[in-house]
């Protein structure tokens, strides 16, 4: 090719680069302003109206009904500890084994004893029937007979005392052996191998998980509401998505003289409950209730004291101020008093790119894959 070709070549595609020129920004933009907002069906959520449940605030914590602080009955050393924090144990499992060495001889100093009165009954009693069969025949005294059966009678006491020395020993030997009154789980071990149990010591905790209970505490200016078998809802720190239910066992007779609040015994009426004693807990005893609208935490958008949802009405969306009040305690949603109407749809979790008037589309679900649709199977002939 001589330089002439190619210049003229150059020129040609210098005059076709310039009068094709590329797409403007502005007209871009515009286009992707025109696309609406693809929603899904779980992006959309239908307000509806629910029971709201009122009554006054129960706080307190949860407790096990069944639980046991084991003591020390003896002073002693402890030798070991076999259970640790956390451990189910059965009824009768070992838990603590105190030292019992001089317990056990102090048992078998009992034991001797009793036998020596033992002896010494038989040997008495041996004396008082050959008195009385003497008496009997003319060959002994009535004094002999009554002295005779005065040494049978001290004997036959010493004979008991000792046998209550050897009765208390063994008890105290039973008791350097610390067992689990009930099944459980461990929930505070207080001692070690080599500490001293002194009598009254706390030496290990025990409860039952499965007897867990609400014990909450209600002003005394609502007590008055407040009657066994009513209804209760409640959260329990630790359990942030569950809603516990339960129900009024009993009430406390007295106030608490510094609070001046009443202790309320609550049972738990659901399917599952907290197997963790201690946790705190705040619900409201159901009372009364009436109808009413209720949003989700997560579709509503606050912007200061102000509160407001995404509506989709008419394929687009519309920015509605709300009036909101109390938080239900059941489920946590926040009660509507105006802005929304039963039916509605909302925007279920909302972002800040959100703009009022946006247009907004239904997703379709996406059409089968060759690959899917050769391994869909046939449908039945007939």
């Amino acid at each position: 090719m001589t330089p002439r070709h190619t210049l003229v070549l150059v020129l040609a595609l210098a005059l076709a680069a310039c009068g094709k020129g590329p797409a403007t920004p502005q007209k871009g933009a515009n286009a992707a302003a025109g696309q609406p907002l693809l929603l899904a069906n779980e992006d959309v959520l239908t307000v509806r109206s629910t029971s709201l449940a009122s009554g006054p605030v129960i706080t307190g914590s949860v407790q096990p009904e069944r639980r046991a602080d084991l003591r020390a009955e003896v002073s002693a050393i402890v030798l070991q500890v076999l259970r640790e924090n956390g451990d189910v144990v059965r009824r009768g499992d070992l838990l603590v084994r105190l030292d019992d060495t001089a317990i056990r001889d102090g048992l078998a100093s009992a034991e001797s004893a009793a036998r020596a009165a033992s002896q010494a009954y038989e040997q008495a009693e041996r004396q008082f029937q050959r008195m009385t069969t003497l008496r009997a025949s003319g060959m002994a005294s009535a004094q002999q007979l009554e002295d005779a059966e005065v040494r049978r009678n001290n004997a036959q006491s010493e004979l008991e005392s000792a046998k209550t020395r050897v009765v208390q020993a063994r008890q105290f030997l039973q008791r350097t052996e610390v067992r689990a009154p009930f099944d459980g789980v461990v929930s505070d071990r207080k001692v070690s191998a080599g500490d001293t149990a002194q009598v009254g010591k706390e030496l290990v905790k025990v409860i039952d998980p499965a007897s867990m209970r609400f014990e909450g505490l209600v002003s005394a200016d609502n007590v008055g509401s407040v009657s066994p078998g009513q209804a209760v809802t409640f959260r329990v720190n630790g359990y942030p998505d569950q809603v516990f239910t339960g129900k009024v066992r009993r009430m406390n007779p007295a106030a608490n003289a510094t609070t001046r609040q009443v202790e309320v015994l609550v049972d738990f009426t659901g399917r599952t409950q907290p197997r963790l004693a201690g946790l705190y807990a705040e619900g409201h005893v159901e009372t009364s209730s009436a109808d009413g609208i209720t949003l989700p935490a997560t579709a509503l958008v606050r912007d200061g004291d102000r509160a407001s949802a995404w509506r989709v009405k008419d394929g687009k969306l519309q920015k509605v101020a709300l009036a909101v009040g109390e938080r239900d305690p059941r489920t946590g949603d926040w009660v509507l008093k105006d802005g929304l109407a039963e039916g509605d749809q909302v925007i279920r979790h909302p972002n800040a790119l959100l703009k009022d008037g946006q247009l907004v589309q239904a997703a379709t679900p996406p059409a089968p894959t060759k690959a899917a649709a050769k391994d869909a199977p046939a449908p039945a002939r007939n």
